[in-house]
């Protein structure tokens, strides 16, 4: 379980900077709205998962 969580982590924000990327990018070239919207909804989530990953890291490695 701890190896599966340190190997989740780094794409858990590799995926985050992606949404996120894409989303800033839709936005600068004025893309639609709602596009710009649904990649922020998807960077929280995966904002949250992430949060969620360290936090279950930080609870194994202190066991």
């Amino acid at each position: 379980m701890n190896a599966l969580v340190m190997i989740l982590i780094p794409l858990a924000l590799a995926a985050v900077a992606l949404v996120l990327i894409l989303g800033l990018a839709n936005m600068a070239r004025g893309g639609p709205p709602a596009r710009a919207q649904t990649l922020m909804r998807w960077r929280v989530i995966l904002q949250a998962v992430a949060v969620i990953l360290v936090m279950t890291a930080i609870y194994l490695l202190g066991r």
